[in-house]
């Protein structure tokens, strides 16, 4: 019996060498190079907007109110024509009339 005992016994695993733990490599320290600063710019100061809305359309003269743009004449009272350099237009129905000219 003991030979049959001897074969059952496993022969003990090899195993592998521990190595010892390789150390991390540092990394190269990398130089950066630093950004020029740029120069202040002064701040530019804000133009004055026109008025927007039912005041930038009208004008008081005394105690009359005159419009400042002329109406459409196809869409009526309430829809202004746009002012242009050369002409006036209806932003509702397109509708352009040009300003006279001098020679």
């Amino acid at each position: 019996m003991s030979k049959k005992l001897e074969k059952k016994e496993e022969a003990p695993v090899a195993v592998p060498n521990k190595e010892e733990p390789k150390k991390a490599e540092e990394p190269e320290k990398v130089v950066e190079e630093k950004k020029p600063v740029k120069a202040a710019k002064p701040k530019a100061e804000k133009k004055h907007k026109e008025e927007k809305g039912a005041r930038g359309l009208y004008k008081v003269e005394g105690d009359k109110v005159v419009p400042l743009r002329p109406a459409c004449e196809r869409c009526g009272i309430g829809y202004f024509m746009a002012d242009h350099h050369d002409r006036y237009t209806c932003g509702h129905c397109g509708f352009t009339r040009y300003k006279q000219t001098e020679p």
